[in-house]
C-alpha cells in the first residue's frame, strides 16, 4: 500500500451543522478537444496546454525528480524527429519501451491492448496526426470511476539533451502515441510521478472498463489452460506479475516486482508429447527469460522445422515463451481482462448486462466496518438490493445464474499516489422475495442470524475486489463495506449478469421495469459479432461445452464446410465460396505441427485474421463486385500495415489471382494469409534484418 502524504492546505468552507467533512472524488478537468483544437488552426498556434504545463511540476515533486538528467528540456516530436507519426497501423511498429517512471505495470496493460485493435482505438483515438489538422494537441480516453473521459495534452514531452525521450518512448523512434498517451495518463493522476508504483489490473481496467479477474498462480485452478484459451480468443487483456525480490534482474533473466504482457498462447507437439507454452513481453523491451524454452534453448529442437521457425525468435526484444507450469512457479498473479463476464462460464457470445451505482461510506452514516471488525456497526453500510432474473436465451432458466460483483474505491486527492487504499470487499446476502416490496434497509438483526453467501469475506487494499457467483434466480443483498469503520471513501458497485435488477435498498422504489430499462446496458462481444455467434453456436457448441483439452481437430472438409456455412452479410450482393483447394492451403499454412488438421486454437486465430480481411477488402472493392484489380489489391496490403514491392505484390496477384489478375476475397485471403507468415518465418530467422540463413530441413 502506498503512504497517505500531507495534502496541500486548502481554505476551509463553512460546513452545515451536524455534517461531517468528506473528501470527495475530483474528477479531472474536461477540455473540449474538436473546440480547442479549432481554435488553435483558427488562429494558426500551437495548443500550450495551462492544466498540465510543460514544467517540472508536472513531473512530480519527489525522488523522480532526482533521476531527471540535467538539462531537461520540453520538446514537440517536430522538433525531435524530421517525419514524426502518432500512430502505426502495423502492431509490429507499436512495441513500448519504458522510460524512468517506475509504471511497468502501465505499460504491461498498454502492450495488452495492441493486440485489440478495436480496443486501442477506443482508448487512442486515430484521426490523429502530426500532418493534416495538425495543432500540437491530442486526445485520449480513460474509463475513470464508472464513466468515459476525454483528456487532452499538447504534445511537448520531455527529452534529455541529446533529444531523447525520458519517458515512454517508441521502439521505432518516430512513433509518439505511446509518450502522449502516457502524458494524457500522467494529467489524469496528477503527475508523471503518480504513475510510479501500481498493479496491472488498474490500468486495464482504466483502458477498457472491464472487469478484472485475478488468479493467484500458486493456487491455480486445474483448469487455468483452458481459462487462459478463451481468454486469448475473446476480447480480453492479461497481464502478470513477479514476486518481489531484493535482487531486481534475478539468474534466470526474469525482473523481480516486475508486471509483464501476456501476449500469447500455444500448444505445441514435442517429441515426448504436448506442451503448453504462454508468450510473455517485458515492457522495457529487453532483458528475457533463460530458462527453458527461451529463445536460445534446447527444447525448441523437440519441434518441427515449421513450428520451430514460426515460433522462436532469436531477438533481444523483450519477448520471449515459457511452459505453463514455469509460468506458475516464477508469477505471481495472472490479471485477466474482460469486457464481457463470461471467462469462466463457457458462455461465449451471449448477451451480458451490467449495472452501475455509485456510493460513500461517510464516518458516522455510512461507514460501518466490517463485521469481523465491529458487528454491531455493520448494519450502517450501504445497503443494494439485487434481483437476478433467468435469462430468456438461457437453456438453464430454472437453474444457477452467472453473476459477478465488482467494487472499486476512489481515491480523494487529485494525486493517485497521495491517498492510500482501504482494505475493501463485500457480503451478498439471499433475501426473501417479498423483502424488495419494503425496500428498506435490511436491520442488524438480520445479520446477526444469517451468514453471507459469500462466508469466506476477500478484503484487499487494492481498487478494485470482484467476485463471481453462481445463484439462483431470487432476491439477495450485496453490502459493500472497508474492513475498519469510520474509513471514508467513495466507491463504484457494478453488477455484470445475463439479467438483473439492481437498486439501492433506501432509495424509493419506483417499479422494476423503469430501473431496469434506465440501469442496464448490454455487453455484446463487438469484435467478433454475430456473424461468430450464429455460426459458432450452430458448429461448435458441442466442442466448446466440453473440455478444451480433449483437443477437436477440424480438416480441410470440415473448415470449407464452416466456411461456407458462414452468413456473410456484407457480401448478398454476389455468392462467396470457399474451395476445397483454398481450404487445403489455409490448413497447411496454419498447421504449424503437420497434423493434417487445425486445433480450435488454430482456427479462432484464422477467425480473427478472416473478419480483419474482410473489413480491408470491403473498404478497397470500391465497385463491390466482390474482387479487387491490381490498384485495389496493392491499397489492400498496405492498409494491412504490410509493406510489399510491387513485383512480389504482382507476382502474387499472378499465382492467386484470375486469368485478368482479379483478386476475389477467398484469394485475398490466401495471399495474406502466406504474405504473413513468410513474412513472420523471416523477421524470426533473421539475424540482420536483411537475409536469413537456412539449413536444409527449414
Amino acid at each position: 500500500t502506498m503512504p497517505l502524504l500531507p495534502c496541500l492546505r486548502k481554505k476551509k468552507l463553512p460546513m452545515p451543522l451536524g455534517r461531517s467533512v468528506f473528501q470527495k472524488h475530483n474528477p479531472p478537468v474536461e477540455q473540449n478537444y474538436q473546440a480547442l483544437l479549432e481554435m488553435c488552426l483558427k488562429s494558426k498556434c500551437l495548443f500550450t496546454d495551462e492544466n498540465f504545463p510543460a514544467h517540472i511540476s508536472s513531473i512530480g515533486t519527489g525522488a523522480l525528480l532526482k533521476r531527471l538528467p540535467p538539462k531537461l528540456q520540453w520538446k514537440r516530436p517536430h522538433d525531435l524527429h524530421s517525419t514524426p507519426v502518432f500512430y502505426a497501423a502495423n502492431r509490429k511498429q507499436l512495441d513500448l519501451c519504458q522510460g524512468l517512471v517506475g509504471n511497468c505495470w502501465f505499460l504491461a496493460a498498454l502492450e495488452a491492448l495492441t493486440f485489440h485493435q478495436d480496443i486501442l482505438a477506443a482508448v487512442v483515438p486515430q484521426n490523429q496526426s502530426f500532418d493534416r489538422k495538425y495543432a500540437g494537441i491530442f486526445h485520449f480516453r480513460f474509463w475513470h470511476f464508472g464513466k468515459w473521459v476525454d483528456v487532452v495534452v499538447d504534445d511537448l514531452l520531455p527529452v534529455n539533451e541529446a533529444g531523447e525521450l525520458v519517458f515512454v518512448s517508441s521502439v521505432y523512434k518516430n512513433v509518439f502515441w505511446g509518450a502522449l498517451l502516457e502524458k494524457a495518463y500522467a494529467k489524469l493522476y496528477g503527475s508523471y510521478e503518480d504513475l510510479q508504483i501500481g498493479r496491472v489490473s488498474e490500468a486495464l481496467v482504466d483502458f477498457t472498463g472491464g472487469v478484472n479477474v485475478t488468479i493467484k498462480l500458486a493456487a491455480a485452478p486445474p483448469d487455468l489452460w483452458d481459462i487462459m484459451t478463451r481468454a486469448t480468443y475473446s476480447r480480453s487483456l492479461m497481464g502478470c506479475q513477479t514476486h518481489l525480490g531484493t535482487t531486481k534482474v534475478l539468474k534466470n533473466g526474469l525482473v523481480a516486482g516486475h508486471a509483464y504482457t501476456v501476449i500469447g498462447i500455444r500448444k505445441v507437439t514435442c517429441r515426448y508429447g504436448p506442451e503448453n507454452l504462454v508468450r510473455l513481453r517485458n515492457p522495457w523491451g529487453k532483458i528475457e527469460w533463460k530458462g527453458d524454452w527461451s529463445d536460445s534453448s534446447y527444447k525448441w529442437e523437440l519441434l518441427s522445422p515449421k513450428e520451430k521457425i514460426l515460433l522462436r525468435k532469436k531477438k533481444e526484444d523483450g519477448e520471449f515463451w515459457m511452459s505453463l507450469q514455469d509460468f506458475k512457479v516464477h508469477f505471481v498473479d495472472l490479471i485477466i481482462c474482460k469486457l464481457t463476464p463470461d471467462l469462466m462460464s463457457q458462455e461465449d457470445g451471449k448477451k451480458w448486462m451490467y449495472s452501475l451505482k455509485s456510493g460513500r461510506w461517510v464516518k458516522g452514516s455510512t461507514a460501518g466496518g466490517s463485521r469481523g471488525f465491529r458487528s454491531d456497526t455493520f448494519w450502517m453500510n450501504p445497503q443494494y438490493c439485487l434481483k437476478v432474473l433467468p435469462a430468456e436465451d438461457s437453456r438453464k432458466s430454472l437453474g444457477s445464474c452467472k453473476v459477478l460483483v465488482s467494487l472499486i474505491q476512489k481515491h480523494s486527492s487529485k494525486h493517485r499516489n497521495r491517498t492510500h487504499h482501504h482494505f475493501i470487499g463485500f457480503s451478498l446476502y439471499k433475501v426473501q422475495s417479498n423483502f424488495q416490496e419494503s425496500n428498506k434497509k435490511l436491520p442488524p438483526a438480520f445479520f446477526t442470524r444469517h451468514q453471507p453467501v459469500n462466508n469466506h469475506q476477500l478484503f484487499v487494499d487494492e481498487r478494485e475486489v470482484s467476485l463471481d457467483f453462481q445463484l439462483e434466480p431470487g432476491v439477495y443483498v450485496i453490502v459493500p463495506c472497508t474492513l475498519e469503520p469510520h474509513q471514508e471513501s467513495e466507491f463504484i458497485l457494478r453488477v455484470f449478469s445475463r439479467k438483473h435488477v439492481l437498486w439501492c435498498s433506501a432509495a424509493k422504489f419506483s417499479g422494476v421495469l423503469m430501473i431496469f430499462s434506465y440501469t442496464l446496458k448490454e455487453i455484446v462481444d463487438r469484435y467478433e459479432g454475430k456473424i461468430w455467434e450464429d455460426f459458432f453456436a450452430k458448429h461448435f457448441e458441442q466442442v466448446m461445452f466440453s473440455s478444451i483439452s480433449q483437443n477437436p481437430e477440424i480438416n480441410a472438409v470440415q473448415l470449407q464446410r464452416i466456411l461456407n456455412n458462414v452468413s456473410w452479410r456484407n457480401f448478398q450482393s454476389f455468392h462467396l465460396r470457399f474451395s476445397l483447394d483454398a481450404c487445403q492451403g489455409i490448413l497447411a499454412l496454419l498447421d504449424l505441427n503437420a497434423t493434417g488438421t487445425l486445433s480450435i486454437q488454430e482456427f479462432r486465430v484464422l477467425w480473427k485474421r478472416l473478419l480483419f480481411y474482410l473489413e480491408v477488402f470491403q473498404k478497397r472493392d470500391t465497385s463491390r463486385s466482390g474482387r479487387l484489380d491490381l490498384v485495389e489489391l496493392h491499397a489492400a496490403v498496405q492498409e494491412t500495415g504490410i509493406s510489399l514491392s510491387n513485383e512480389v505484390c504482382n507476382l502474387m496477384a499472378i499465382r492467386y489471382g484470375s486469368p485478368d489478375l482479379q483478386i476475389s476475397f477467398e484469394s485475398f485471403v490466401c495471399f495474406m494469409l502466406r504474405v504473413e507468415i513468410m513474412g513472420e518465418a523471416f523477421r524470426n530467422l533473421t539475424q540482420d534484418g536483411k537475409g536469413i540463413y537456412l539449413r536444409e530441413s527449414e
